[in-house]
């Protein structure tokens, strides 16, 4: 991407997660109440994942499952942590919403890679750390190919050798695509495929 793009693609993120913010402030609040009484936490999670340049940045969703010790960082469909309304927020993509302060902020844009925990985009190597130019995004077209990712690992008998052989790598290519044929008409599509599942 060039400079210009890089600038258009940021103002889109400013104005648009100004608005976003502005009109759902209130619902986000009262989400966040009842997934605290949900999963007995607050009702937001925090976590540092992979932001652009290789940086730590937090990411904040609203919590949907139950602290526990285990450190597992893939989920598959039915995991025993995910709450009733914790598994509505995740299939309604509500659990989402609050990251519209992520891009406010700068850590995040709408359209990218998903922010990945460590011991993923940090450890890219060669052409494929060009990804690291981009913030991670709410959507893209890596999560729109893989919508059905909780389900697709919940029917493997290793979700987590999966994840790393086959989901990651399939991943890391249309990431890299995305970056080099980068259209903000792009990103608006991508933006209303996730909203509304139509192309």
């Amino acid at each position: 991407m060039t400079p210009a793009q890089h600038f258009r693609k940021r103002a889109f993120d400013l104005a648009a997660s100004a608005l976003g913010l502005l009109a759902l402030g209130l619902p986000l609040l009262a989400l966040a109440l009842l997934a605290r009484r949900s999963t007995g936490a607050s009702g937001f999670f925090v976590q540092e994942r992979v932001g652009r340049g290789g940086r730590l940045v937090p990411i904040v969703k609203l919590r949907t499952m139950r602290p526990t010790p285990d450190g597992s960082t893939v989920t598959t469909a039915g995991d025993p942590r995910i709450t009733r309304f914790g598994a509505f927020l995740r299939r309604t993509k509500l659990d989402e919403l609050p990251q519209l302060w992520c891009v406010l902020r700068g850590h995040m844009s709408f359209v990218g890679p998903r922010p990945d925990v460590p011991g993923y985009a940090d450890r890219l190597q060669g052409d494929d750390r060009r990804i690291l130019e981009l913030r991670p995004g709410i959507t893209g077209p890596a999560t729109l190919a893989f919508r059905d990712e909780e389900e697709l690992l919940a029917a493997q008998p290793d979700p987590q050798r999966y994840n790393d052989e086959v989901l990651w790598p399939a991943k890391v290519r249309l990431n890299r695509e995305y970056l080099d044929h980068w259209t903000l008409r792009g990103d608006l599509a991508s933006i209303w495929q996730t909203l509304f599942g139509k192309p």
